[in-house]
């Protein structure tokens, strides 16, 4: 998880906790997606682009894994998080094992009724070129920070995290 993100959760459970001491009290959380599947900046419709373009897909390693959630079960999240909040939590889904993207890329090759041009199958459509991880990219994402992991709530599939707060003398 990249900082920016983190401090964005910190700033939250800190609002909650400010917001405790007012009369209105309101009740703050946060939410943790993973890759949002037809989303803006999405990997899915950049490799049906670069599929419609007869190739290259661009992967950065062949090791790389991510995460997935679909729109639907982003917003299930967001409004199952606001009813489940009792206030500075952080709730993520539960989205399974990581993707390698490598094989996202060639399952959707498949999908379009293609093959995968390789050393091997040089007859094949279209090429997957590793074009090297991006700076501060990770090749595995870490959903958890630390030991402590994530506890189940009434939903089955949202679990909330169990990470520190920021102490106020922090």
């Amino acid at each position: 998880m990249g900082a920016t993100k983190r401090f964005s959760e910190l700033i939250i459970q800190n609002f909650d906790r400010l917001s405790k001491k007012t009369e209105q009290g309101q009740v703050f959380c946060a939410v943790r997606f993973g890759n949002v599947l037809g989303s803006s900046g999405s990997v899915v419709p950049i490799f049906k682009e670069q599929i419609a373009q007869g190739g290259p897909i661009t992967v950065t390693h062949p090791e790389v894994t991510r995460y997935f959630m679909s729109i639907h079960e982003a917003v299930e999240l967001v409004i199952q998080a606001g009813s489940l909040a009792e206030g500075g939590d952080l709730f993520l889904l539960d989205m399974g094992e990581p993707v390698k993207i490598v094989d996202l890329a060639r399952n959707m090759i498949s999908l379009a009724g293609l093959k995968e041009k390789t050393d091997l199958e040089s007859d094949g459509d279209i090429e997957i070129a590793f074009i090297g991880l991006r700076p501060g990219e990770k090749l595995h994402e870490e959903l958890l920070i630390g030991a402590d992991g994530a506890k189940g709530t009434l939903h089955p599939k949202i679990l909330k995290a169990q990470e520190p707060y920021v102490s106020e003398a922090d």
